[in-house]
């Protein structure tokens, strides 16, 4: 007996000793986080700056909060009509890219047709071609058309361009849920759509939620065709808006960072508020998958 205590007051340190590995994963972990976490505070402090603080020193913290910079940001970019046409494209786009990856991810899962592994090949392909490669026959394409500086411009590429993940995801999603439920739903008499819309829809609103989601960053976020498809002020977006603090000589920072930190509040709060939801559609979808 006090052998056997012995043995284990020996090896009861060991039980406590970090193992090599997973010290090299949390360090790197640790350090990513920070990577992530330090330039945000470090645009947060510096909207409460100077001018003259900013450009003495950019790393030092705020002698006396600036709170006016915010307010010079709203009215510089007039944040509240870039909030508008932000919203509005961004809200059409992802009701329109939920609504077509739910029917067409329904129907890659559902049916076998000819042509289905093309058109998967083809999502698929979608994901891996790059946006800007493509910018200037899209600028020529929506000049010839008079496509281009309207209120719905950017809807058409916002949804074409932000499908191949959706479709993905739902059909994955539904080739999770037996089959069983639909066959039941055609003996009783429904038909294909309403089985889709009146059975399978309400099982998939999570995935559905983390698709919208994930799409209102997307879109709310996109850059390159709001600068290379408007010209017309009125309809700029928020990520436009920022370059209104750069004059042709000077940049107010401070002035930006705060527009910076208003154009992040919605997608902030957003993902805070739906976080859970995320995570648990696409671990739904990846499991089922």
């Amino acid at each position: 007996m006090e052998l056997q205590l012995e043995l284990q007051s020996q090896r009861s340190p060991r039980r406590f000793l970090p193992n090599p590995a997973k010290l090299a994963v949390n360090a790197l972990l640790l350090l990513f986080t920070a990577s992530c976490i330090i330039p945000l505070l470090w645009i947060g402090y510096s909207s409460l700056k100077t001018q003259a603080e900013f450009a003495n020193n950019i790393l030092s913290l705020p002698s006396a909060p600036q709170f006016s910079n915010y307010w010079e940001a709203i009215k510089l970019t007039n944040m509240l009509q870039l909030s508008w046409n932000s919203a509005r494209v961004t809200l059409l786009s992802v009701i329109g890219i939920t609504a077509i990856a739910y029917v067409t991810g329904y129907i890659t899962a559902r049916l076998d047709f000819k042509g289905k592994r093309a058109m998967i090949f083809y999502y698929l392909f979608g994901m891996l071609v790059p946006i800007h490669a493509l910018l200037v026959p899209i600028y020529l394409l929506f000049k010839n058309w008079g496509l281009a500086d309207q209120w719905y411009t950017l809807i058409i590429p916002y949804i074409a361009f932000n499908l191949s993940l959706p479709i993905m995801l739902v059909s994955s999603y539904v080739m999770g849920i037996p089959r069983e439920m639909e066959e039941a739903a055609a003996i009783d008499g429904l038909s294909f759509s309403g089985t889709m819309y009146r059975i399978i829809l309400p099982i998939a609103i999570p995935v559905l939620t983390t698709v919208a989601i994930l799409q209102f960053f997307s879109c709310w976020n996109e850059f390159s065709f709001a600068l290379v498809l408007l010209n017309d002020e009125s309809l700029r977006t928020v990520p436009l808006g920022m370059s209104y603090f750069k004059s042709q000589h000077s940049t107010n920072y401070p002035q930006l960072m705060a527009g910076m930190i208003l154009s992040m509040l919605p997608v902030t709060i957003i993902y805070f508020v739906f976080s859970s939801r995320i995570i648990a559609g696409v671990m739904a979808g990846a499991i089922k998958g």
